[in-house]
């Protein structure tokens, strides 16, 4: 039975350690009582959020005045693929991090880059939860989700995601609740071929070379425990919502103006990092952004602070509240579009609040 509590403080289920009491609170630990639990917030025209891990999440200090469902369901099950495909159902509410490290134990290949990420597979989808050049659309088969408009479950295959950097048809709208994901992992001893620079030179590397499966995650979450991206509650640091903002994907007009900004700003020899996308974009660094624009790692406004170990990441050492994370990320933001002309977008989603 799905368990009910009122006036429930949020900071106690999120990541930053920040938030306000939810008025109504009900865990669901199966797919049955989750659905239940939406649809009748739904019928009762009450607001709801569905909370996972709460790592991708800051909430208004005032809370949220309607029912939050926490998804608690448990449950993996696999089936043969084609070849050595191995296609792997998940229930929503299983953490994704232990999830990884079960598939790199059990030798599946696809997902040991996103070792170390809080959070629970519900939300991979949603984000699409990428790091180290591997994103969750590339062994996503499909999808299984409450549709709240039909009132029914549904099933969206990877095209009916559809999938973007960071983006999916789930975030950003309240129509779906994710009830369990299906992955097309590979049956291998060795990672996935190596795509992200960094990575490559932690494991002495050539990019597009492959490793043992358990090297890969080893290495990413070393990366990731020297950035402060691997929940420690002993560290400050961790005490956050990981990257704040999104690396800026720029048309050719931005960039122009962006590599105007930086000869002007920099110098006519300084470079910043670009990566090709689709349609003849570039991704640029946000961190690289906020680090130029004078915002370097520590900085501090009020009682909230930029990680001590990365500069994508404001933290919450302690003390404050949700409106001085805020205002912190309102100065970075404003920064650096006014050094560079490039608007940083908030990866968390926003409870309540607004940048």
């Amino acid at each position: 039975m799905a368990v009910f509590a009122e006036e429930v403080n949020l900071a106690g289920y999120t990541t930053l350690r920040l938030g306000g009491p939810a008025r109504r609170f009900v865990e669901a630990t199966t797919e049955a009582e989750l659905v239940a639990a939406v649809r009748e917030a739904d019928d009762a025209g009450q607001d709801v959020l569905v909370l996972g891990g709460g790592s991708n999440l800051v909430v208004s200090d005032d809370g949220f005045p309607g029912t939050v469902v926490r998804v608690g369901t448990r449950g993996t099950e696999l089936q043969p693929g084609e070849g050595d495909t191995v296609l792997v159902r998940v229930q929503a509410g299983e953490d994704w991090d232990p999830f990884v490290a079960r598939c790199v134990c059990d030798g599946l290949a696809g997902v040991e880059c996103l070792s170390g990420i809080p959070g629970r597979v519900g939300a991979t989808p949603i984000q699409n939860v990428g790091a180290y050049g591997q994103d969750v659309s590339e062994t996503i088969v499909e999808v299984r989700a409450y549709d709240r408009r039909a009132r029914a479950i549904v099933t969206l295959d990877r095209d009916a995601c559809r999938f973007t950097y960071r983006n999916s048809v789930f975030k950003g709208a309240d129509r779906y609740v994710v009830l369990d994901v299906t992955y097309a992992l590979r049956e291998a001893e060795e990672s996935q071929p190596i795509a992200y620079a960094e990575l490559a030179r932690r494991l002495g590397v050539q990019p597009g070379e492959r490793v043992s499966l358990k090297e890969a995650r080893d290495a990413v979450l070393e990366l990731r425990r020297g950035k402060g991206m691997v929940l420690d509650a002993a560290d400050p640091d961790t005490r956050s919502a990981g990257s704040f903002f999104t690396n800026p994907v720029l048309d050719p007009a931005q960039l122009a103006d962006l590599e105007r900004r930086v000869a002007e700003r920099l110098g006519p020899d300084a470079q910043f990092p670009r990566y090709p996308e689709a349609g003849g974009r570039v991704k640029t660094s946000a961190a690289w952004l906020i680090d130029r624009a004078g915002f370097t790692k520590g900085h501090a406004l009020g009682p909230a602070r930029i990680s001590t170990k990365h500069t994508l990441a404001l933290t919450n050492p302690g003390g404050g509240g949700t409106g001085d994370l805020l205002a912190l990320a309102r100065e970075v933001r404003d920064g650096v579009r006014a050094a560079f002309g490039v608007e940083l977008v908030n990866e968390p989603v926003l409870i309540g609040v607004t940048l």
